[in-house]
């Protein structure tokens, strides 16, 4: 895989990461460790997971495989995040100096280690100053617990925000924000991709095939039933046959995919990654396959080369449906330079 640069950090990690989402909950123990297996023989050597998955499951599976897998364990470089509930009190949940620091410690401990390579908050807090969040990963810093710390789930004025709290006091800064982002949904593009390359964070895309509607095996004919994650619950968050099916546009992308896909000997789920490998800012994309097939098609993808027409076309089809302003036309008209001087809008 090509190694790339863990944001403004000197940490190198590959193109494709492991997600492990599905770990102790879709995948068992035995097919977890053979997909960490398979994605380190494959050159792979990112990792991310989250205390919340399956309630700290996958912190201990993963913990499990280290253990057994010392010289894997040496070159990996792990990942994990803290904020949503992992149990029902007022304090169990939230990015509070409070829950953070047993957060840390009990991923730690699920993990059987003694330091994370990156641990990120898994989204926003609208109750806790970000001077106590931010003032409590500078402080895991320098305490040797974690070497860097990134954002996840965070807007624009969010992760600007953060970056300016911690520069003005002094702190280590962000390295990383971890957005939803796919041929579906490139919202992010407005306002949360500028704000992360202005502040220098590599991007760490999750849902990179919408949850398997990226993968081809969807037709507007046919409602799926069981055995995928829209058929299980055609209502699910994000992914739901409801929320997709009736947009042409989504039909549109997967056409394009599949045409390309035959250009290529490749699988649809193969160009939809490999276009998002190449978007500005992306660091590393994040992968969450439920079998071993499912991942040895995934990083297919890091052996194919989209040609630039081929990747334009996939932009052009796939582009945000946004107003006329401030993203549309006429606002981003507004915000042009003529460096030769003149008007661009009004």
């Amino acid at each position: 895989m090509e190694m790339r640069l863990l944001g403004r950090s000197g940490t190198a990690v590959s193109n494709y990461a492991l997600g492990t989402m599905t770990f102790g909950n879709e995948s068992d123990e035995r097919v977890s460790h053979a997909l960490l297996n398979d994605y380190v023989a494959a050159g792979g050597n990112f990792i991310d997971t989250a205390d919340v998955y399956t309630s700290g499951a996958s912190e201990e599976i993963i913990g499990r495989w280290l253990h057994a897998n010392p010289d894997a364990a040496a070159d990996v470089v792990l990942a994990t995040k803290g904020r949503f509930p992992m149990g029902s009190g007022a304090n169990d949940l939230g990015t509070s100096r409070r829950h953070l620091r047993r957060a840390l410690d009990d991923s730690l401990t699920r993990l059987g280690v003694d330091h994370l390579d990156l641990y990120q908050l898994h989204s926003w807090d609208p109750y806790t100053p970000l001077e106590e969040s931010l003032g409590f990963l500078n402080d895991a810093i320098t305490a040797g617990k974690i070497s860097y710390y990134g954002l996840s789930n965070f807007t624009g004025w969010q992760l600007t925000k953060a970056v300016y709290v911690a520069r003005e006091h002094g702190w280590a800064l962000p390295v990383t924000l971890q957005p939803q982002y796919n041929l579906l949904e490139r919202e992010i593009e407005s306002e949360i991709v500028p704000a992360a390359l202005d502040a220098g964070l590599g991007l760490l895309p999750w849902s990179p095939l919408a949850g398997g509607w990226l993968t081809g095996k969807y037709d507007r004919e046919t409602v799926p039933a069981g055995n995928t994650r829209v058929g299980d619950n055609p209502t699910r968050q994000f992914q739901g046959w409801d929320l997709r099916s009736h947009n042409e546009r989504t039909w549109r992308i997967l056409d394009e995919l599949r045409t390309v896909a035959h250009a290529h000997g490749a699988t649809v789920a193969q160009v939809a990654l490999a276009w998002l490998a190449g978007r500005p800012g992306v660091t590393s994309v994040i992968l969450g396959a439920r079998t071993t097939d499912q991942l040895a098609d995934n990083l297919g993808a890091a052996f194919l080369t989209l040609t630039q027409e081929e990747t334009e076309r996939l932009t052009e089809l796939s582009m945000p449906q946004v107003g006329n302003y401030p993203y549309g036309p006429d606002g981003l008209n507004q915000r042009e330079r003529l460096l030769g001087g003149g008007r661009t809008g009004r």
